[in-house]
């Protein structure tokens, strides 16, 4: 899944508190602290759907900090990677 999270209040420790627990939780495999309609963006993996409402509940809900977030279900991975394009400059 992708998540967007909004937190309640843009303060540096709720922020920092946050992107620690991103960092110790296993089902988070990336997490990008963003401009826009969201705070986050979590990719998040779960076996079972039951699995991710279990995250859901101690991740997001047990937070007083967390306004909010939206999950969206990948159906497919039609391309995959973090390589970024950039051509070695000409000495």
């Amino acid at each position: 899944m992708l998540v967007l999270v909004s937190l309640e209040r843009e303060r540096t420790d709720i922020i920092d508190r946050f992107k620690k627990a991103i960092k110790s939780s296993t089902e988070v495999v990336n997490g990008f602290y963003v401009t826009g309609d969201a705070d986050f963006v979590l990719y998040v993996t779960a076996r079972t759907m039951d699995d991710y409402e279990q995250f859901t509940r101690r991740f997001f809900y047990e937070n007083p900090n967390i306004k909010g977030f939206k999950t969206m279900v990948i159906v497919d991975r039609v391309k995959v990677g973090f390589a970024i394009p950039i051509e070695p400059a000409d000495d």
